[in-house]
């Protein structure tokens, strides 16, 4: 049965029972556990939610929150969600190499894939690129002109060595893709992006990044997402865009609005990470999208 045929099945249930607001809840007692759709989360650490409230106990070594945003979806659609998000995944992981964790091997994410899952969402790239080390190479905690500038360094010689990477690391992205749509032949296959993490012109009076640092490593995440968007739609899978979702609940912002932690964070997540508001968000974006 097919994501379409299952979707149909969903909405007759709760029209049935009354209630359409209900199909963000649950099913209704008159579908058959058949109908239900079958979704797989695959995924770096901005999907799992590493130290995001409770963590998933059968794979700890995946620091995986059981509050991040394909829970969020799940619940949101009704879908029975078999979460394999695993922090620090790299494309490779998802779909033939085994990732080491602290905890032991966890294999390929593909694996939880198979011709009934109806969707498919992924969330991965940032590790290919070594994007959350390129943050930190950024932070300078005095200001200019004390330390070194992360853009120039990068960009010295009139080459963007990180566009680079990008660009080199698009081939893998779509075979990764490939790979899930061979394993889940009747899923929606969609992929997410990352979000707006630090403001325009950083805030270097909270966080440590001069200003012109600050707006090369949110461009950096734009052409990641630029790419992935691309890619996603030269093998014909959808792409979900986060960026204006997040926007204005960067590092930047108060921690009782911000989506994302800061390098010393205020609120329970890696630095540099979605917190539960965030994930929550993020969640309600792409079941909006999905719906």
């Amino acid at each position: 049965m097919t994501w379409k045929t299952r979707s149909a099945a969903i909405l007759a249930g709760v029209v049935a029972a009354g209630s359409i607001a209900a199909i963000g809840t649950g099913v209704s007692s008159a579908e058959t556990s058949n109908s239900v759709v079958q979704y797989v989360a695959l995924g770096d650490s901005a999907a799992a939610g590493p130290l995001v409230n409770a963590q998933d106990s059968s794979s700890p070594g995946c620091l995986r929150s059981l509050d991040n945003y394909p829970s969020v979806v799940a619940q949101r659609l009704g879908a029975q969600l078999t979460d394999v998000t695993c922090s620090s995944a790299r494309s490779a992981n998802v779909t033939d190499t085994a990732q080491p964790t602290f905890s032991g091997q966890v294999p390929p994410q593909a694996t939880a894939l198979g011709p009934d899952t109806d969707l498919v969402t992924i969330t991965v790239g940032a590790n290919d690129i070594s994007l959350f080390p390129t943050v930190l190479s950024c932070v300078n905690p005095l200001p200019e002109p004390t330390g070194t500038s992360c853009r120039d360094k990068f960009t010295a010689g009139g080459v963007d060595q990180q566009r680079n990477m990008i660009e080199n690391a698009s081939a893998g992205w779509g075979s990764m893709i490939e790979s899930v749509r061979d394993r889940a032949p009747s899923a929606r296959i969609v992929v997410i992006g990352y979000g707006t993490y630090i403001a325009t012109g950083g805030c270097p009076g909270t966080q440590p990044f001069w200003p012109r640092d600050a707006d090369y490593l949110q461009s950096v995440i734009d052409y990641g997402n630029t790419v992935m968007a691309a890619t996603a739609a030269r093998h014909d899978v959808e792409y979900i865009d986060i960026s204006e979702a997040t926007a204005g609940h960067d590092i930047c912002t108060d921690p009782a609005t911000a989506f994302y932690t800061g390098i010393v964070p205020t609120q329970p997540a890696v630095p540099l990470h979605p917190t539960a508001a965030g994930m929550q968000a993020i969640g309600n974006a792409v079941a909006d999208a999905l719906s």
